[in-house]
């Protein structure tokens, strides 16, 4: 075991693939200008600063994917979701990763 596995513990592997193919809600959180110049296209833009105030437009009752450009954000995303009240978020990481998942 790694020096940073051990003290952050094993990262549970998520299947994105199948998340998507059940109805997982992606957000992308990056810039609308960022995400002008490429997405997935079953993806909802809610950039990270507006996340807070517009969890209203996101099914808590789905699983939620948050994607971003390098996982930065997107993380931060998730941590924001878990705080108001989600249960079921995943931190995608960039969202040029699952562009192979996501139609």
């Amino acid at each position: 075991m790694g020096i940073l596995s051990s003290l952050f513990g094993k990262k549970k592997s998520v299947d994105f693939a199948e998340l998507i193919s059940q109805g997982a809600q992606i957000i992308d959180v990056r810039t609308p200008s960022e995400y002008s110049n490429g997405h997935l296209k079953s993806s909802k833009n809610i950039p990270l600063d507006r996340l807070a105030a517009s969890v209203s437009k996101i099914n808590k009752n789905k699983p939620v994917i948050t994607c971003c450009a390098s996982g930065m954000r997107s993380s931060s995303a998730r941590g924001i979701l878990l705080k108001a009240g989600f249960t079921e978020v995943y931190n995608g990481g960039p969202w040029t990763s699952l562009r192979s998942y996501a139609k």
